[in-house]
């Protein structure tokens, strides 16, 4: 005889079972204080004396990411594909007093990828999160895009992203420290652009923002908490050869946002620090939108 507690359920329910409690107990508190005393700010953005590792922060945004993190105390390994990163990064130790690492990793591949944590916990001692911002873009007609660059654009926005996320939860599980992932996504992964066909890196960011929210509320009972930033339009190393080629194109992207402007590195690296750092204490499996406004559509039309 059937239990009597599927007897209850829908038919087509009953291969279900109940929900077990997590495998890992809670221990950490997210509350930032549990008086509510009104901490100051300058001390919930601090980052001093906490270790972090940036994907893809060779250049463009994931650069930004990783100088924030300096900025703010925080000592920051790059793990990145290029040979070397941009020149700015020599003196970032020297700037702001942190530790820094530079390690060339493929983010596609699980030995690399661990190899390059490992490195990094070795001579940092300890990791406190991570920043997902290894990315790439393919553009192009759907029923002409070559599968490789489609595999490719796969790999290493969502495999990338996948182990990243996976290897700085093993390293805080194994110290037994809480910490913060953040993810960095694009309005590309919910809602589509005008004037580029992205079927390929949009497939991709939305993967990224789901693992995102099913991470948050997985890890949340270790006090790991995972959120993303959804970028729009960001004027980066990788739009200067859009500039010379098409500057209609570049026109378009200016006028589209309801601020009528292009963001810039600028206008995330707020956004890191905030979710990386104690300020965030309260928040995990959600979503910063910094687009100019252009993810919410628009109210004039060329008909009215």
């Amino acid at each position: 005889m059937r239990p009597a507690a599927s007897l209850m359920r829908p038919r087509h329910l009953q291969f279900l079972r109940p929900l077990r409690t997590p495998r890992f107990p809670t221990r950490f508190s997210t509350a930032s204080n549990a008086d509510g005393d009104l901490i100051p700010l300058k001390d919930r953005f601090n980052l001093a004396g906490k270790s972090y590792i940036v994907t893809g922060g060779g250049r463009g945004i994931g650069y930004a990411a990783a100088r924030a993190v300096a900025e703010v105390g925080g000592n920051v390994s790059i793990l990145d594909l290029a040979p070397s990163p941009v020149k700015d990064f020599e003196n970032l130790s020297r700037e702001f007093g942190v530790k820094t690492k530079y390690i060339r990793t493929d983010i596609t591949q699980e030995e690399s990828v661990t190899q390059a944590f490992e490195e990094t916990i070795g001579d940092f001692g300890k990791l406190d999160g991570c920043v997902t911002a290894a990315g790439v873009c393919p553009e192009g007609d759907f029923a002409e895009h070559n599968l490789a660059d489609v595999k490719r654009c796969f790999d290493v926005n969502i495999t990338g992203t996948f182990l990243a996320a996976q290897q700085t939860t093993k390293a805080l599980l194994r110290q037994n420290t809480p910490g913060s992932i953040v993810m960095i996504a694009s309005i590309s992964g919910s809602c589509v652009n005008p004037g580029v066909k992205l079927s390929a890196y949009s497939a991709s960011k939305g993967a990224v923002r789901m693992l995102c929210t099913e991470l948050g509320v997985e890890l949340a009972p270790v006090g790991i908490r995972v959120n993303s930033i959804s970028p729009g339009y960001i004027d980066t190393e990788l739009l200067a050869p859009l500039k010379a080629a098409q500057p209609k194109r570049m026109e378009l992207m200016r006028n589209e946002p309801p601020l009528k402007r292009i963001g810039n590195r600028n206008d995330l690296t707020p956004a890191v620090v905030y979710l990386l750092s104690d300020a965030s204490s309260y928040m995990t499996g959600g979503e910063i939108v910094i687009s100019g406004g252009i993810h919410c559509g628009r109210i004039e039309s060329p008909y009215l």
